[in-house]
This record gives structure tokens, sequence and C-alpha cells, in this order.
């Protein structure tokens, strides 16, 4: 046991982790639970270097020295993806091979986070982490190629998939509906899209557990239980006290650019095959996150 506890400490004390994308939802929780932890850690963001730029993210990267690489940066504009086909590909694949790259080179372990959209979104149950990928979006497929760009460069890649991220640090969905709550009565939204929110506060730890051992695979990792857009949205209204009323429609009634999946649901045996506890229910989330937005003096 003292022996488990003092490799514990000296991995900790030799942690020096690189978070892409700091200053996005994800990555700012991230690197806010590194320096919690006593990590040493620093975030960049793309007024640090240009992700699209291989030599600038191949210094970047060596010249910090990490111990490894929490990938957070993302171009995920999903319906101007498809106008910015260029521009969402330079960013999502080759970016993100360049920062596989560094990794490879300095031969330590990179994380990348992924979507839900890299599925088809077909069906009901739940999709593992091995289930075939089948984007339907233009977003959806630099995803899917992105994490074949991770596993090409070595064995010692995490990729952990996400889906209908909120966090304290952006826009996010939640703070739409509090502001949609506020200035309407009534308000329209999808019935026919299920899937599960992900705090980034709560996601924010088990990127930081793994990145931290040698459990390499793939992961998915969202708040627990399963819900439409609408009865999300229902509930955030519900829990901030507005009165506005929530009306179910179709995808068809919502015509957006980008394909959406219908069918979201993760499944989380990835986690549990890794002894990691799942996170809390999707509906906590929302609550401690209404609650932090209150303490900030923003509802």
């Amino acid at each position: 046991m003292m022996d488990a506890k003092h490799n514990a400490a000296r991995v900790l004390e030799k942690a020096k982790i690189l978070v892409t994308g700091s200053t996005g939802q994800l990555g700012f929780d991230v690197l806010e639970e590194l320096k919690s932890r006593g990590i040493a850690c620093r975030g960049v963001s793309s007024s640090d270097f240009d992700l699209t730029n291989r030599e600038a993210v191949l210094s970047s990267i060596s010249n910090f020295s990490p111990t490894a690489v929490i990938h957070c940066a993302a171009y995920t504009a999903v319906d101007k993806a498809e106008d910015e086909r260029e521009r969402c590909f330079a960013v999502n694949v080759e970016g993100t091979a360049y920062v596989a790259e560094a990794c490879g080179i300095l031969d330590i372990p990179v994380m990348y986070i992924s979507s839900d959209y890299v599925f088809s979104g077909e069906g009901d149950q739940p999709f593992e982490t091995d289930s075939k990928r089948s984007p339907n979006s233009y977003y959806g497929l630099t995803k899917s190629l992105g994490e074949d760009r991770i596993r090409e460069a070595g064995k010692k890649y995490f990729i952990v998939r996400i889906s209908w991220v909120f966090g304290i640090n952006g826009n996010n969905f939640v703070r739409t509906m509090l502001r949609l709550g506020k200035e309407r009565d009534e308000i329209r939204v999808v019935n026919d899209q299920v899937g599960s929110p992900t705090y980034t506060a709560d996601v924010a730890p088990i990127l930081c557990d793994l990145i931290l051992s040698e459990k390499f695979g793939t992961y998915h990792a969202t708040n627990e239980g399963f819900c439409s857009w609408f009865d999300f949205a229902g509930s955030i209204m519900r829990e901030a006290g507005l009165n506005c009323r929530v009306l179910p429609i179709t995808s068809c009634e919502y015509p957006q650019k980008a394909r959406r999946p219908q069918n979201s649901r993760l499944s989380k045996h990835s986690l549990d095959n890794a002894g990691l506890q799942r996170l809390p229910p999707w509906e906590d989330a929302m609550t401690r996150f209404i609650t932090r937005l209150r303490e900030k003096g923003e509802l």
C-alpha cells in the first residue's frame, strides 16, 4: 500500500500537463482541476500558437516539454463547418495530427476530446466505444478523422467522447435557454433528439484521472441519464423559476444546415471497466450549474 501511495505521489510530482483550447468551456475546467490538484500545467489557445501550423505546434509543445497533453481545442461550429470545410478540417484533423505527432516525438500520452457526432445517430440504444462510426455531418466527419490521427500516432492515447457540453466559461444551451426564458413567454425545442448533457466541471476530474494513468483507450464520459433537448429545456426553466412555456417540436420543424444525431446516447461501460466512477446525473449537474450562475449574479 505504501509503495502504491509513493508511486502515485511521484507521478503527481513529475506531471506537467499541457492543455490546448484552455479558454473554452472544457479546457478552462480541466486547467482549474489540474491546478486544484497542485499539478504543474499550462493552458494554450489560438493566441499562443496556430494549431493549423505544424511547425508552430511541434515547437510550442516541445518547448514546454510536458509529460502529457490534453487536446481540448477544436472547431465546434457545427453548422458553419458545412461551409467552412477547409478551416474545420485544418483544425480538427490536421491540427490534431500535429499534436499527436508532437506527443509521439516526446513519447508522451495524448488525450483527444471527441464527440457523439462520430456516430450515425440512428436507433435508440447507447453507442459503445467500439460501435461503428458513421458521422452524418462534416463536423462529425472531422472529429472521427481526428480520432484516426490519434490512433495512428502511437499507443499512448486516450480518446474521450462527450456530448451536449455546458460549463461556466462560455456560451451553451443552458445559458441560451435562461436568456430566452427571460425574454419570451414561449419557446419551441426539439423533442426527437436524445442524449446526455455533459457538465465540464464533472468530466474534468475524469480526464485528469485518466491522463495521470496508463489506462489508454477510448472512453465515453457524459453525465448519467438521457433526455431530449425539450426535456433539458423544461428542466432548466423549472430550476431557474422562469415562467416560459416550452413546446416540443420535431427536427424537421427546426431545420439546420448540419444534420444532428437523433440518438446521442453513449454507453458508459468503458468507465466501469476502467474502475472509474460515473458522472452524476445530468439533472444534478444542471442544478449545480444554475446555482453557480446565481452565485455569479447571472440569474
